[in-house]
């Protein structure tokens, strides 16, 4: 509940700013994609300069979220090694419950080889 009232608190205030810079700068921009000519037409667009800020703020985002998670790979890794890890210590722990629980300390069953191998990290 507080969540979401300060999501409305500062989402409500920044939607007015960027509804109020779109209406403000509708005028067209040129836009080239020949950095030898920029007087070049063929290689040029005409968008107003709103959608053109609008379009970098969303490319900024979308390229730092990308760099953010290729650069948090190395903790994925270990968080999913250490999970792996984590199944095989309580397969162990199972085991030892039900051979502790047996009357006179035999293994009823003994865990799979393949729940004791780790994968390689």
């Amino acid at each position: 509940m507080i969540r979401t009232a300060l999501r409305l608190i500062v989402m409500v205030p920044v939607a007015a700013v960027l509804v109020a810079l779109a209406v403000a700068n509708r005028q067209l921009v040129t836009v080239s994609f020949d950095p030898f000519d920029p007087s070049d037409r063929d290689l040029a667009l005409a968008v107003p300069l709103y959608q053109m800020g609008f379009a970098i703020l969303i490319a900024g985002v979308v390229l730092g979220g990308a760099a953010t998670w290729l650069k948090q790979r190395k903790w994925r890794r270990t968080a999913a090694g250490l999970a792996a890890e984590m199944g095989v210590m309580r397969a162990e722990l199972e085991h030892s419950k039900r051979q502790a629980a047996q009357p006179d300390g035999r293994s009823p069953t003994r865990p799979t080889e393949a729940a004791r191998t780790l994968p390689a990290a």
